[in-house]
């Protein structure tokens, strides 16, 4: 063997095992590219231990399936309360007004049917769910997926290193086609499309948030109130009550109960979606199973020839005969899938596959037979249209359903309240929402959350227009949010389809001319009706997004003013060589948002207060568009030169799912992971010198130099690695960069109205940054400065 081959071999074994994913940042001479931290070895060690913990799959298998089906059964509690009370209302829905032909019964069944066929089950469980983000659903994880695939994010904070996160890539066919190159190139050259699928995100999760607030109105608690005046017509008829009926309860003191339980439902939130799936799961299981057999009961009863409503031309001879009155029925027909989206939001909560079995084996087979059995009893009973589930019920048992069925009206707006939960601890890491506190509720399953002060406000927003409205009636045509998101979803969708999984074209169409045409002719319907009400969950929704936008807008001018003012490695130098500064003994943490860059406010800190801590690391806290980053890919470190000055740039990665300092304290894990740093740069320093000296003349030379090199480089860093140990131990002090905002001079109504009054308004009065990254109070300061956007 030559002494070139010799040379190249002991390189190799030198080289072996680590992940040069800093050798990029090696050819740069900036801060503008981050080194990562080399991955531990721990692939080998997981690679040997295989045998151990794989030497029974079965038991695995087993064990995996045991969790899927537990989660399944806890989903049903929490996924399905609103879509899974709709027969309590589709039918009168559909028919305000009563049934004019027979046959229409036939057609509107069909109609039923199909919806619920066509969007929560093939559309939701079966595509849609396939387009989660690592096992998180809803309008923002579509958004960061897509965003995740090509350059669409408004904030220039993307990293060559961030693809090496395992999480983040894509599990796409190798082959790009022309069409997904094409469509990908599109949206990154276009600041008006990256604009447009921003605002339309932000105007579908408003939506779902603002459907929160209204479902507990209409699916849950104003049925509530309605059933309570049921109950007092029957027994005002029965036991002679009709005079104390009116008095005992009016629709006063109703209101006053709903608000109660609207109260209660609210507060049990605190306790986690596990406790509250396992609590409302048994109810709403029995809903089902109660539901599906008077189905069956009735159907074989009364007109087992419905069946025929499986054929479509009821549906279009339904058309035929009511034309314009039979499109703004389709209002009623939506109804039959409220709750849609919230099973797509809802899915961070469980899993994938819970969902689609808790789905498949249960919701719907329940409510098909639900449908069927009042399309049986209504053609022999056409007037009782108005009041079909309770007039269809058998005497023996009606009274059991009805508790059952109080209890499911009540829980039904346990979806869109978990849905609220996920969304919004998405949108909060992509900056598109104020910081609030989020509270993980489960240490087994990661993405089961609550938020505080979400639920206080959705509380108090579903209690003000409890009281205002009173009635379903004002509230009828809150199905445009719905039908809305569902909308926005199947575009984005398309985008995923086509860049993504390059899904065949011919699919694509199908999908678009079947469900997308079905959902905008449903639009178009619900639209219809926006004076009577439909105005209300746009106004929500409004409101909502005025707030995200208002948020986004500042935090994308901030980082873009920190971008424009960042500090080069070499402006570090000076700015310390200019200041007669000293150095404290002790380890600074220095935060701030700025990804690229030292951030300005350093050069004003220095100039203000000429004194540096022994070791200085910046750490940008980095929200990157996928639910987790795994701990030992979060950090990237990289040095500040000169050597001896102890300064870093950290960038700590998280995903909108990842917990904060679970793991820890944060400033011992990211110590630990420095001197990590400081040891893998080392030997990356070493062998590139030695690759880029190395010759066939020299190998011998530089062979026998090894162990000079090696004797060096451990004397440099083992000095570093004290340097950090006794900084850390002596004290480590949290500087908090407190940015004020201010619209610049030349600024009109608008951006000033935005900047001075709307965002600093949101500031002052909501949780505050080293509250959510939990930062010790007692070692913590805050460094002033004022930026003009």
């Amino acid at each position: 063997m030559s002494g070139n081959e010799q040379n190249q071999d002991v390189l190799q074994q030198q080289l072996k095992g680590k992940k040069l994913s800093g050798e990029t940042l090696k050819r740069y001479n900036s801060l503008d590219l981050e080194s990562s931290k080399i991955p531990e070895a721990k692939s080998s060690l997981s690679s040997s231990l295989d045998p151990l913990f794989h030497s029974d799959s079965s038991i695995d298998r087993a064990l995996e399936w045991s969790v899927i089906l537990k989660l399944a059964f806890q989903s049903i509690g929490v996924v399905y309360g609103d879509i899974g009370t709709s027969p309590l209302y589709v039918f009168s829905s559909i028919f305000p007004n009563g049934v004019t032909y027979e046959e229409d019964i036939l057609g509107a069944l069909s109609l039923i049917l199909y919806t619920i066929t066509l969007i929560p089950v093939i559309k939701y469980v079966f595509i849609v769910l396939q387009a989660n983000d690592n096992g998180d659903g809803g309008t923002f994880a579509l958004y960061s997926l897509i965003c995740r695939y090509s350059k669409v994010g408004l904030i220039p904070s993307q990293q060559p290193e961030d693809k090496d996160v395992s999480t983040f890539k894509l599990d796409s066919p190798d082959g790009r086609t022309r069409r997904a190159s094409k469509l990908k190139s599109m949206l990154e050259n276009s600041n008006f499309a990256k604009f447009f699928m921003l605002i339309a995100t932000m105007l579908g999760t408003s939506m779902v948030i603002g459907d929160g607030v209204l479902t507990p109105c209409i699916s849950g608690i104003m049925i509530l109130i309605e059933v309570f005046c049921l109950i007092w017509s029957v027994l005002s008829a029965v036991g002679g009550l009709k005079a104390a009926a009116p008095s005992a309860l009016t629709q006063g003191r109703l209101v006053w109960i709903a608000v109660a339980i609207l109260i209660l439902l609210f507060m049990f939130q605190r306790f986690g979606t596990e406790k509250v799936g396992n609590t409302f799961a048994p109810v709403l299981c029995v809903w089902f199973l109660f539901i599906a057999g008077i189905g069956i009961y009735n159907f074989v009863k009364y007109d087992p020839t419905v069946i025929r409503a499986l054929n479509p031309k009821y549906i279009i001879d339904y058309f035929k005969r009511n034309k314009k009155n039979a499109w703004i029925s389709l209002g009623g027909v939506v109804m039959c899938i409220t709750g849609g989206e919230a099973l797509f939001a809802d899915v961070g909560h469980f899993s994938v596959q819970s969902v689609q079995i808790s789905m498949c084996c249960v919701t719907y087979p329940a409510l098909i037979l639900a449908y069927l059995g009042q399309g049986a009893f209504l053609r022999n009973h056409i007037d009782d249209v108005s009041d079909t589930f309770y007039k269809s019920l058998p005497h023996s048992i009606y009274w059991p359903v009805f508790a059952v069925a109080v209890l499911a009206a009540i829980i039904a707006s346990q979806a869109l309240i978990s849905g609220t939960f996920a969304i919004i601890q998405q949108s909060l890491a992509l900056g598109c929402f104020p910081q609030v506190k989020i509270v993980h509720t489960s240490t087994k399953y990661h993405g089961q959350i609550y938020i505080p002060e979400v639920n206080n406000l959705l509380m108090l927003a579903c209690v003000i227009v409890t009281l205002a409205f009173r009635t379903t009636e004002k509230l009828n045509a809150y199905g445009i949010a719905v039908v809305f998101v569902m909308t926005l979803t199947s575009g984005f969708l398309v985008l995923v389809m086509i860049m993504i999984w390059k899904t065949h074209i011919l699919f694509v169409i199908v999908y678009v001319l079947i469900i997308g045409t079905f959902e905008l002719i449903l639009l178009s319907s619900v639209l219809y009706k926006f004076n009577q009400g439909g105005y209300l969950p746009l106004a929500f929704a409004m409101f909502l997004m005025f707030i995200m936008y208002v948020w986004n807008y500042v935090y994308r001018k901030k980082y873009h003013f920190e971008l424009e003012h960042k500090i080069s490695p070499l402006k570090v130098k000076e700015t310390v060589d200019e200041t007669n500064y000293h150095r404290l003994p002790g380890l600074a943490i220095f935060y701030s948002e700025l990804v690229h860059g030292i951030p300005p406010i350093f050069k004003h800190y220095v100039e203000n207060v000429p004194a540096l801590h022994s070791v200085l690391v910046f750490v940008s806290v980095k929200s990157l568009p996928i639910s987790k980053v795994p701990v030992e890919e979060r950090f990237l470190f990289r040095r500040v030169k000169p050597p001896d000055l102890y300064v870093f740039r950290c960038v700590v990665r998280y995903g909108y799912n990842d917990k904060r300092n679970e793991e820890g304290p944060f400033e011992r894990l990211l110590v630990e992971r420095l001197k990590e740093f400081i040891r893998d740069d080392s030997v990356l320093s070493i062998n590139a010198s030695k690759c880029n000296r190395v010759s066939t003349e020299q190998c011998n030379v530089e062979l026998e130099s090894d162990c000079d090199i090696h004797e060096d480089a451990k004397f440099l860093v083992d000095r570093d690695i004290e340097v950090v140990e006794k900084a850390f131990s002596i004290g480590v002090v949290h500087f908090i960069g407190e940015q004020d905002v201010i619209a610049g001079k030349g600024s009109n109504i608008a951006k000033r109205f935005v900047i001075d009054y709307a965002f600093n308004f949101l500031k002052r009065n909501l949780r505050q940054s080293s509250k959510v990254l939990d930062i010790p109070h007692k070692r913590m300061l805050k460094v002033g400065m004022i930026y003009e956007l």
